[in-house]
């Protein structure tokens, strides 16, 4: 079972990474963006910061997705994502992949571009929405941490 807990340490560890952050992101580096902080030009100040973090976040997401699908596997824990009482088994294997569609999918190919020219003409109408999005998928990502650390303890709502 050794390896079961180096794979559940190397998820946990890949959460707090990747979680984290989100929340530094969200909630200290956008205010100060917003703010013009790191000088006027907060498009450039932002991509500065998101792209030193934007390796680190994948890299932690695709740790997160491989350790999970492995201790899935190897603990034969298939049927959970049937059962009512495993409902946060779901909800991080769907947050897991709405971060990877983000990550991957809709950060590199659809949002940079037209976030640069909503940023560039709009700028407090972009960074506030870009804001909001990153409180909406804070909240998602706390629900989901506090559901799965209660659940893996026993606590169930159903």
């Amino acid at each position: 079972m050794t390896d079961v807990i180096v794979a559940r340490a190397l998820h946990v560890l890949a959460v707090v990474i990747w979680i984290g952050g989100l929340t530094m992101v969200t909630t200290v580096i956008l205010p100060a963006v917003r703010r013009g902080a790191f000088g006027p030009d907060r498009l450039q100040a932002f991509q500065t910061i998101e792209h030193g973090f934007a390796w680190q976040a994948r890299s932690a997401i695709i740790v997160v997705g491989l350790t999970g699908l492995y201790m899935v596997w190897r603990l034969d824990l298939w049927d959970r994502f049937h059962a009512a009482a495993y409902w946060w088994m779901d909800a991080m294997v769907c947050l897991w992949l709405l971060f990877v569609f983000v990550l991957f999918i809709a950060e590199p190919f659809i949002l940079r571009r037209h976030f640069r020219c909503w940023a560039t003409a709009r700028p407090d109408t972009a960074f506030a929405w870009l804001h909001r999005g990153h409180w909406l998928l804070l909240v998602l990502a706390s629900f989901t941490i506090l559901g799965a650390v209660a659940g893996s303890q026993g606590w169930s709502v159903f």
